[in-house]
């Protein structure tokens, strides 16, 4: 039986499948004689509910960092929410009810209200009330939740998964994660990506698959139920080749980065956030090319402190101890948007109100961003790098308001280092005036994706477009020759951290135009390098 989804992480995945049932309580309506004591029966387990959480949310820091970590301090104030309280305590004191029936009853009404709201950010709040209010059932009735059975690994199938479910599996049993629901954004997506892992959506299995033999092809998004002898021989040669190469990659950990012909170059590796830092590492990254650091705004339900990015900025310059970490300012707008910001709707989001326009029309936001990246940067080494850049004027702004920042932490007696600038090549406007802004900064990185966008007129959101969307155009070579020499005119270095900067097939040419530095996902890293190291520069 072949069955199709979407990718949401590659490889190959061979074993028995398990299908992960929550486990639903049968929860039964009982009148009870003592009212107050079944309202403090639910206190309890309400509280009890709030440090299970707080537990997971330890867990999940350490597991896949502080950002996907937020949803367990969402549902410990879920639990506190005053209607939500109110509604089940009034049940129990006006119905005489028992606390379970309250609970669940509770939990219905508020997700089926969430669920019709018309805002998606409310929506997916239904599914957090249903995981708090069976969280406080199973409490109430002495049950466990549900988990994973036997000793083997599996292919773990499910509707969808809660973020306590994921968090709380034992991930060395966990071969793949297959769903029915969720999106390439979910948590379990996340987690799948953290752990390196195959993993599916949109697979609509039966439960009657429970048991059976299994492959997952992250490739091309398909779950094989009972392979046939034929099949299962070929794809567990496939398996073989793939974990060889990853083993022969292993073997390049340690290794420079330099051409057949003596050139050196730095590979840095491109993250979203504090649990990323783990596969850098693990990959050998020389540094960090890209913290995206709008993923701590994107996973947030307000802006986040200064002191919260702060712990995330500091986190990743100490655990990378000494090599080079860029962070690139807020870059919002466009395809990310963040509903607290309130932004107004565009006809045309990717040429309007975003990144570096946001932060120099609200300076406030950009100065709490560079405070906490400052401080940071006495823990380690911080490059800053600045979007969406198309003129002089903008890179001798955002200077004066670093000046006021250092100014302000030098009055506090606030520690702090001083940051290589750089900026972000990713409207034709920065390229053609890249002679005149490598006079102002310290480095250049392409934003190969936006850049080709940009200059071949398409839209990159549009799948219409996308046998049109040419990243290997002319135009997007020349322009990338163009800003290497100009930014060497004047020692500024120039690196690419696109998605062309992990395009093997085209490293030699630009080692051959004289980039200074590739910046790549993790995953991509020790390709990268095996690519370099079968180049010539000259």
């Amino acid at each position: 039986m072949l069955l199709e989804g979407k990718s949401v992480f590659g490889g190959i995945a061979i074993g028995r499948l398990s299908v992960y049932n929550k486990k639903e309580h049968q929860v039964k309506r009982s009148k009870v004689a003592d009212a107050a004591a079944e309202i403090a029966r639910f206190t309890t387990a309400r509280e009890t509910a709030k440090e299970q959480l707080a537990g997971l949310y330890e867990k999940a820091v350490k597991e896949v960092g502080e950002a996907g970590a937020m949803i367990f301090e969402v549902h410990q104030m879920m639990l506190d929410d005053l209607d939500y309280v109110e509604s089940v305590t009034n049940m129990i004191g006006t119905q005489q009810v028992n606390a379970e029936f309250a609970v669940a009853t509770t939990g219905d009404n508020f997700s089926s209200m969430f669920a019709a709201m018309d805002d998606d950010y409310m929506r997916e709040r239904a599914a957090d009330v249903k995981d708090i209010s069976n969280r406080v059932i199973s409490i109430l009735l002495g049950a466990e939740s549900g988990a994973l059975s036997g000793e083997e690994p599996v292919i773990l199938l499910a509707d969808d998964l809660a973020p306590s479910e994921t968090v709380q599996l034992d991930k060395s049993r966990v071969l793949s994660f297959v769903t029915r629901l969720g999106s390439t954004n979910s948590h379990t997506a996340i987690l799948a990506r953290t752990m390196n892992i195959p993993a599916l959506i949109g697979i609509d299995f039966a439960e009657d698959v429970d048991g059976k033999l299994g492959i997952v092809d992250g490739y091309t998004g398909t779950l094989i139920v009972e392979p046939d002898e034929t099949t299962l021989a070929d794809y567990r040669e496939k398996k073989a080749a793939e974990e060889e190469k990853k083993r022969l990659l292993q073997e390049l950990k340690g290794k420079e980065n330099i051409t057949l012909d003596g050139k050196k170059i730095n590979l840095y590796a491109n993250i979203g956030g504090v649990a990323d830092v783990a596969g850098a590492l693990a990959n050998d990254a020389g540094g960090i090319g890209l913290f995206r650091s709008e993923f701590l705004y994107l996973e947030s339900n307000d802006y986040p402190t200064e002191e919260a990015q702060f712990a995330a900025y500091k986190t990743v310059a100490e655990n990378m101890a000494g090599k080079k970490v860029i962070i690139r300012t807020l870059d919002i707008g466009a395809d990310k948007q963040v509903d607290y910001f309130g932004m107004e709707k565009e006809e045309n989001p990717a040429m309007g109100y975003r990144a570096i326009r946001i932060c120099l029309d609200r300076t406030e936001i950009f100065k709490t961003q560079l405070r906490a990246i400052y401080r940071a940067s006495y823990y380690g080494t911080i490059s800053i790098m600045f979007p969406m850049i198309i003129s002089v004027a903008e890179v001798k702004r955002i200077k004066e308001i670093i000046a006021e920042v250092k100014a302000e932490l030098s009055k506090q007696g606030i520690p702090y280092k001083d940051c290589e600038i750089g900026i972000m090549i990713e409207t034709p406007a920065a390229v053609m005036i890249s002679d005149l802004l490598a006079k102002e900064v310290d480095f250049f990185s392409v934003g190969t994706n936006d850049l080709t966008q940009y200059t071949l007129a398409i839209d990159r959101q549009n799948p219409k477009l996308d046998a049109i969307y040419d990243s290997h155009h002319e135009a997007i070579l020349r322009m990338l020759r163009l800003v290497v020499e100009n930014g060497h005119k004047e020692n500024c270095w120039v690196g690419i951290c696109g998605e062309l900067g992990a395009d093997t097939s085209l490293t030699e040419t630009f080692l051959q135009m004289g980039v200074d530095e590739l910046s790549v996902a993790p995953s991509m890293i020790l390709k990268v390098r095996e690519a370099i190291r079968n180049s010539r520069a000259e």
